[in-house]
């Protein structure tokens, strides 16, 4: 059978599904597009869907990923870590990290359609008002925080937990016991998160629910207007021409495949090229291009033609590690599966989508502040964008769904706004040579110290009445009667990236001489360039980033859209 038969085949076996998500650029109409979207990730489908609701506007979306669709891993809620170390993931790796004792870490980031919101976690948690007020006077303008929103009719499902867990009764009740800084909140999402309160994941009807499922279902992808192209890998946007001494950079350069020896094609956008290839991807690519510190691209062979020495700086992720307790329990939400429970499991998924898949592993997380009166404040600033912004952050871990061994009882233990920075550069011009990913995890002090707070945190909730019968013993990473000096070592040998990382690309004001993007997200010194995603954050949010991300990106389009009528 010919090549092109079999291509055509293939072509007939997707085309009722998504007629427009193609894998090859010849595949396309032979269209101009206004915009070319760098990144088809969480961002970038909420670019694509908003600015095709103009039937006059083309836009294409480039993904280096493959589609989505049909990725068993991806819809059911709770196999999202089966997607880590695969086709689904960047796979990418740190450089050796001094702060954790020279470990190189693991950092997945989504290679698929939806980016990261079709493998993360599904935690959807906003942050504070504080977070975005911050952002606001960073970059000199009003913050735009309403805490009465909740949408109901919007395209991605939010939702509470689906499967019961024997911990959840016994969290509410030290809540109710304690009060004070475990106090109950209703909503963490309110933009008041201080407390205890239920976590709300992007899950809908037993699957999950992504920038993708959501932005770019079949509806959308319908629209003759909007173009799909995955398996495509961007390596350069170019400079198309000069207006009055400024380059406009409005071209994009891509190689076909996963390899470097794909067939290599050139695109031009007639109004805007958006970067929405994520904290690593789009400073990465940015360098490459001749855009960032001028004297690190000249090092390595790149000539410059932007000198924006913030690009691929300030580097913002959270700290975590995770603490067990085994527990002499026998019901069933507490033990590792056997491989019949998960086949009953996933038959009853497959069925009906109910069932013990739907979850995500934990129901309850706990926004805490350390305490005034800690001797951390005696030698460090406090990180945190105000009061109402949390320092710790720790979701309770119910048992065997979440991939640890044995009956347990767990929590993560995470800095929500740290210190550390690190940064992330070039190691050679090659477009398809790994970046050097510099987490700088635990590089500042205090990062380590409000480990230690949070540490102090859990044993305090812990002694509540309500876990007395539970008879707790921590068994991992450390032991409860460890001294300090273990514990320090203990946590610099097993901490990692909580896997948010932002801020690579960050916003600053308009004539500020540092930060890459100005308060519209335009790239500085160029024209005809924006960037989309969670590398324009200046600083982290005290969340898992995907809702800061959305909202980011469904901003960006009103704020692109006003700019062309």
């Amino acid at each position: 059978m010919s090549l092109s038969l079999k291509a055509c085949l293939l072509l007939q076996l997707i085309l009722p599904i998504s007629a427009v998500i193609q894998e090859s650029f010849t595949a396309l109409p032979k269209v101009s597009y206004d915009f070319v979207i760098v990144g088809g990730g969480t961002a970038g489908a909420v670019l694509a869907n908003r600015l095709t609701e103009n039937p006059r506007w083309n836009v294409l979306v480039l993904e280096a990923g493959p589609s989505n669709e049909g990725v068993l891993d991806s819809i059911v809620p709770n196999y999202s870590f089966n997607l880590q170390s695969t086709i689904y993931d960047w796979n990418y790796t740190s450089t050796p990290q001094p702060g954790l004792n020279n470990r190189r870490v693991a950092i997945p980031r989504g290679h698929i359609l939806g980016g990261c919101s079709s493998i993360n976690g599904m935690f959807y948690t906003r942050g504070s008002s504080d977070d975005y007020d911050r952002w606001a006077k960073v970059t000199g303008d009003d913050g735009q925080y309403n805490h009465t929103v909740h949408g109901r009719n919007g395209k991605t499902f939010v939702s509470l937990y689906s499967v019961p867990e024997a911990l959840d009764a016994k969290i509410m009740e030290a809540s109710k016991q304690l009060g004070g800084d475990f106090r109950y909140n209703i909503d963490t999402n309110s933009g008041d998160a201080l407390g205890i309160g239920w976590l709300q994941v992007t899950v809908g009807n037993g699957e999950r629910s992504s920038a993708a499922t959501a932005y770019l279902a079949p509806e959308y992808l319908k629209r003759p207007n909007l173009h799909v192209l995955v398996k495509n890998r961007v390596t350069k946007v170019l400079q198309t021409t000069t207006n009055r001494g400024v380059p406009v950079v409005r071209t994009v350069q891509f190689s076909e495949g996963y390899t470097s020896t794909g067939a290599k094609y050139e695109v031009t956008a007639q109004k805007e090229v958006i970067m929405s290839a994520g904290s690593f991807g789009t400073p990465y690519i940015l360098q490459l291009s001749g855009i960032g510190n001028a004297k690190e691209l000249r090092a390595v062979g790149i000539h410059p033609i932007a000198d924006l020495p913030s690009v691929g700086k300030n580097l913002t992720d959270q700290p975590q590690f995770t603490l067990i307790w085994p527990l002499g329990m026998n019901e069933t939400q507490t033990f590792t599966p056997t491989a019949e429970h998960q086949a009953q499991w996933l038959a009853e998924w497959r069925a009906n989508r109910t069932g013990p898949l739907t979850g995500v592993g934990v129901n309850s997380i706990a926004w805490i502040r350390i305490p005034d009166s800690s001797p951390i404040w005696q030698n460090h600033s406090d990180p945190a964008a105000g009061r109402k912004t949390p320092h710790l952050e720790l979701p309770f871990i119910g048992g065997g769904l979440y991939p640890l061994p044995g009956r347990i009882m767990g929590t993560n233990n995470v800095v929500a706004e740290p210190h550390s920075r690190g940064s992330i550069s070039l190691n050679s011009k090659d477009p398809f040579d790994p970046p050097l990913i510099d987490m700088g995890i635990l590089t500042h002090p205090y990062d380590l110290l409000a480990l230690k707070e949070g540490i102090s945190a859990i044993r305090k909730f812990l002694a509540a009445s309500t876990f007395a019968e539970w008879n707790l013993s921590l068994a991992y990473p450390f032991k409860d009667d460890s001294t300090d000096e273990e514990i320090e070592q203990a946590i610099r040998n097993v901490a990692a990236s909580n896997v948010h990382p932002v801020g690579t690309a960050a916003m600053s004001p308009k004539e500020a001489d540092y930060g890459v993007v100005d308060p519209d997200l335009r790239v500085k010194k160029v024209a005809g360039l924006r960037i989309v995603d969670a590398s324009v954050m200046p600083f982290i949010t005290c969340s898992h980033t995907q809702a800061a991300v959305y909202a980011i990106a469904e901003r960006a389009s009103d704020m692109i859209a006003a700019s062309w009528r």
